[in-house]
């Protein structure tokens, strides 16, 4: 009988050391898959983002006037802009669970009609820019602030036109796993603007003109690069060239983008009206240049919780287009996990530091000390967007934007907002009670897609997910005149 107990609890021990050994492998596998795509996702984004901050730095140095003027500009414009352009957010779904179902023709006709929606939707959003200054000046900005912001606004114009192409062609590439391209030609372009900025800003002395000349540089180089790779060869299974496909079943597609750049708008004018909000306070200027320079922090960090949301969108659209709920589910708990032990670690480093990294941006003492005083509610944002994110991630690659929409809506607009305007104007705590209130909201749309994201029946969204891609499915093309143009 000894010998049988121990026969079995050997066997037992060994079936458990298996078992472990297979979850760990299936970490491994899966933590690859997550990097193949996150890795280039952070250090792309890390190098796009990068472009901002250092324009904005060499700005900065410029003068105090000319920085509150960019950072309205860019935070406030360029964001809302940024929501709008969102859409191409439907192209994520559309692209990834195309992609895991093999329709893989249907990628580049996807890309096409992506491009058709943005071209459209940045023409009407243009005149935003035109009349930067009356209409920052309506919003109750100071009026030096608002007449240099729109001189920088005219300048933001070819900006804005090159996140058509950036936006479409990162997600048409990282949606097959081949955004490394995009990392490269994203360090080029930020090596040229650091280079460009001393030069036309230090050497030369050209102000804010040589400062913008090199952004619009930095952020057309990459584009150039990726369309050359995409239309020479680089993609053949999902590139099949120009087609008049991407004009049928249009209006489906820009119904899914307009449900993405709603959730995108609404998280993204967010940290605007955080932004508008703090114009209005005393000592405006100052004030601004704090939260701008707390928001450039936070901005960093959010390049890798972002390069973890392009990952979850990923890897949920892939395996809902392939039907395996199973290993789906698998995906979000690695990804959600990941991100928020590296948010974890930057929450302590932040506290830290406070306020000393406030001189990468500024010579004030005055606003160093300003963002000295917000870095507790910047670690806390920076905590809060380890996790949010990913899940927006995670809804994008199932389709369910519009269920996002709402979340937003809920908890920014209901309760954020107005928390933050008692809390700053009523109470008095000025720029803190704006930025505490936006993190309840924060807090709120966090809380509710954790429970969203438990509850759903991720066997229900491959039946979604087949349905849809079999709805818009259209034949290849096999007459070689319609074919490539390139």
């Amino acid at each position: 009988m000894d010998g049988e107990t121990d026969e079995k609890l050997l066997n037992g021990a060994e079936e458990e050391d298996e078992e472990n050994v297979k979850l760990k492998e299936k970490i491994w596998n899966e933590s690859k898959k997550m990097w193949v795509v996150a890795g280039p996702a952070i250090f792309t984004r890390f190098s796009s983002f990068g472009v901002n901050v250092i324009s904005q730095a060499f700005v900065g140095h410029i003068g105090s006037t000319e920085l509150a003027a960019y950072a309205l500009v860019s935070t406030v414009l360029l964001r809302f802009a940024n929501g709008i352009l969102g859409m191409a957010s439907g192209l994520e779904t559309l692209c990834g669970q195309g992609y895991g179902a093999k329709q893989y023709h249907m990628l580049g006709i996807y890309l096409q009609r992506s491009w058709l929606v943005l071209v459209v939707t940045t023409t009407l959003v243009m005149p935003m820019f035109l009349f930067a200054n009356p209409i920052l000046k309506a919003l109750g900005q100071e009026e030096c602030i608002g007449e240099m912001a729109g001189t920088i606004g005219l300048w933001f114009i070819p900006v804005m036109y090159s996140f058509i192409i950036s936006f479409s062609c990162q997600i048409f590439l990282q949606s097959q796993s081949k955004n490394i391209i995009i990392t490269y030609l994203a360090t080029l372009s930020l090596s040229i603007h650091i280079f460009l900025s001393w030069l036309l800003t230090v050497k030369y002395k050209f102000g804010i003109s040589g400062a913008m000349v090199s952004t619009i540089l930095a952020y057309w180089i990459p584009n150039v690069g990726q369309l050359i790779f995409v239309l020479s060869g680089g993609c053949r299974e999902t590139w099949k060239g120009f087609s008049f496909l991407a004009f049928k079943n249009l209006w489906p597609i820009a119904k899914l983008s307009l449900s993405s750049g709603a959730m995108l708008c609404l998280e993204l004018w967010y940290n605007t009206i955080l932004v508008l909000l703090t114009g209005n306070l005393k000592n405006a200027e100052v004030a601004i240049d704090a939260l701008s320079i707390c928001l450039n922090i936070s901005g960093w960090e959010m390049m890798i919780s972002l390069g973890f949301l392009a990952a979850a969108s990923v890897r949920v659209a892939n395996e809902l287009g392939s039907g395996n709920s199973k290993a789906e589910k698998f995906s979000i708990i690695v990804i959600v996990l990941t991100s928020l032990v590296i948010g974890l670690v930057l929450f302590v480093f932040f506290l830290s530091f406070r306020g000393r990294l406030a001189y990468i941006f500024t010579k004030s003492q005055d606003v160093a000390n300003a963002v000295a005083h917000l870095s507790p509610l910047l670690a806390f944002c920076i905590l809060l967007n380890s996790v949010q994110p990913v899940l927006s991630g995670v809804a994008i690659g199932a389709g369910q934007q519009s269920m996002i929409t709402y979340v937003n809506i809920g908890s920014y607009y209901i309760i954020g907002i107005p928390i933050g305007v008692v809390l700053g104007y009523v109470i008095k705590l000025q720029v803190e009670g704006v930025w505490i209130g936006m993190l309840i909201g924060t807090f709120v749309q966090t809380f509710i897609l954790v429970i969203v994201t438990s509850r759903t029946d991720w066997d229900n969204q491959v039946n979604i997910a087949s349905r849809r891609v079999n709805r818009w499915f259209v034949e290849a093309e096999t007459n070689t005149d319609s074919r490539s143009m390139a």
